[in-house]
């Protein structure tokens, strides 16, 4: 359906987004966006600033009559996730997206969309450019790279932010409210691979795996998708130990917070059980394929004549990788008892490189229960100890623990109800959401996140439902023009 972005309702915030779709700002390349946002700033006449850490803040007066309102918060990250199709040529760094109109939908051309969270940014944009909506004192709070280690948030000044309350527009279920969400670490196992020339009459052949609908790590940990790293490990484990196949190289997944969707291997076979090794993988691959067929029915592998690879690693380090990644926890660990439905912690096998000499796998550990966090970093640290590889553990960030009796949710569940006509969910989410961190770097923020309806986040599928962004819209702004103005005892910066 060839229909401009800018027709949809709201026109300004679909006109936002699409110029932002245009700007590359793939984590850790944001010097684009961030120069383009603080000149929109700028060019409405507002207060804009960069700090140290990347992020954009722009403020906004009062609206007459609300300047003695508390002061809001708007926050949304710059970045996003790049994520494409395998056959994709697009360049994150250089290559502007290309959105469309899906249906209900709009999604973009052979890779993530970008509205987790350009749809946070965009709204901001409406509300900052709007001479119309009522509010009171307003801050847009433009955190960077938030997708990637969110150092944005954890560079963040404590003296920076005025506004007493903090609206988080990085959630992706419109008609929820979040109050909450998990913590997370970083981990990293690294070991030294001894290699060798592959013998003469051995074969070179590349297995690939592809297809595989991957997602957030967080928000689509509980859906059961395959994990392309565990799948190649099946594979690779299978052929060794009953053929004796030989490991060049292998590369599979990519950003911690994405669900690996894909892998490849080199591999050496010994030429005269060719055909028994692919028979081999063809069964196995069959038996995956079938496992997976609900909720990975497009997962392609594939195995393919190569070049034979110039150097192998040696059997005591092959096994030690295929023994670690076989071990490895991926997925759910434990469900919520507090909170039916949501993921209390859970790990995700992110990324394996082996090549040259070494072999490193990084993943990301997530809890809402501090304690349980430690017990699966002891785990992979057992299982790595094992090994004789080392693990290392960093980027650590809290986790953000709901509040009963926030004034804002009360008012955000009054101000949907009215709008609405019923209730908004009250939920947590086992995500990174900045709130932790900005949280504990400006204590006393009274904190919500809500958004809306987006799928298949971190994705070449991510696509926002377009009806809910209306919604959420409108949520937004009902609840800037109810802000109720400070109490008398309060003191306001």
């Amino acid at each position: 359906m060839n229909v401009p972005l800018s027709y949809l309702e709201p026109q300004p915030l679909w006109k936002h987004f699409y110029r932002l779709t245009q700007i590359p700002r793939p984590s850790g390349h944001e010097e684009h966006i961030r120069s383009f946002m603080s000149g929109f700033g700028t060019s409405l006449g507002l207060h804009t600033s960069v700090d140290d850490a990347g992020n954009v803040l722009i403020r906004k007066p009062a609206t007459p009559g609300m300047e003695h309102c508390k002061g809001v918060i708007l926050q949304a990250h710059l970045d996003m996730v790049p994520e494409k199709e395998s056959d994709s040529p697009h360049d994150f760094r250089h290559d502007p997206l290309t959105p469309f109109v899906d249906g209900e939908w709009v999604r973009a051309r052979g890779t993530t969309l970008g509205a987790d969270n350009g749809i946070g940014v965009a709204a901001i944009m409406s509300i900052l450019e709007s001479s119309s909506l009522p509010h009171g004192p307003l801050e847009a709070l433009l955190t960077s790279n938030e997708e990637n280690g969110m150092s944005g948030a954890f560079g963040l000044r404590s003296d920076l932010l005025q506004g007493d309350i903090l609206l988080n527009l990085d959630s992706e279920d419109e008609g929820e409210l979040f109050t909450g969400c998990a913590g997370g670490l970083e981990g990293t196992v690294t070991f030294t691979c001894g290699q060798q020339k592959p013998p003469a009459d051995y074969r070179g052949y590349d297995i690939r795996i592809r297809g595989l609908k991957g997602g957030h790590s967080g928000m689509d940990i509980h859906l059961g998708r395959g994990n392309a790293n565990k799948i190649m490990n099946r594979l690779l484990f299978e052929a060794y130990l009953r053929h004796g196949i030989l490991l060049g190289s292998l590369d599979g997944g990519g950003l911690r917070n994405a669900i690996a969707r894909e892998s490849t291997a080199r591999i050496a076979i010994p030429s005269r059980s060719e055909r028994d090794v692919l028979a081999t993988l063809e069964r196995h691959a069959g038996i995956i394929r079938k496992e997976l067929s609900t909720t990975d029915p497009g997962m392609e592998i594939e195995a393919e004549p190569a070049p034979l690879p110039d150097s192998i690693m040696d059997d005591g380090s092959l096994q030690k990788l295929l023994r670690i990644t076989a071990a490895f926890p991926d997925g759910v660990m434990r469900m919520s008892h507090e909170m039916p439905g949501l993921v209390e912690t859970s790990n995700n096998l992110a990324s394996m490189r082996a090549e040259g000499g070494r072999a490193t796998i990084a993943c990301l550990l997530r809890s809402s229960v501090d304690s349980a966090r430690d017990d699966l970093q002891r785990m992979i640290e057992s299982i790595a100890g094992l090994a004789g590889a080392e693990a290392v553990f960093d980027g650590a960030y809290p986790g953000w623990k709901p509040d009963p009796e926030s004034e804002v949710l009360q008012l955000m569940q009054h101000v949907y109800e009215h709008t609405f006509g019923h209730s908004p969910q009250v939920r947590a989410v086992h995500a990174g959401l900045e709130c932790g961190i900005i949280g504990a770097a400006c204590p006393g923020l009274d904190m919500i996140s809500f958004g809306p309806t987006i799928r298949s986040p971190h994705s070449p599928d991510e696509r926002v439902q377009i009806a809910s962004v209306s919604r959420f819209m409108d949520l937004l702004t009902a609840t800037l023009a109810e802000v109720p103005a400070h109490h008398t005892s309060e003191k306001h910066a």
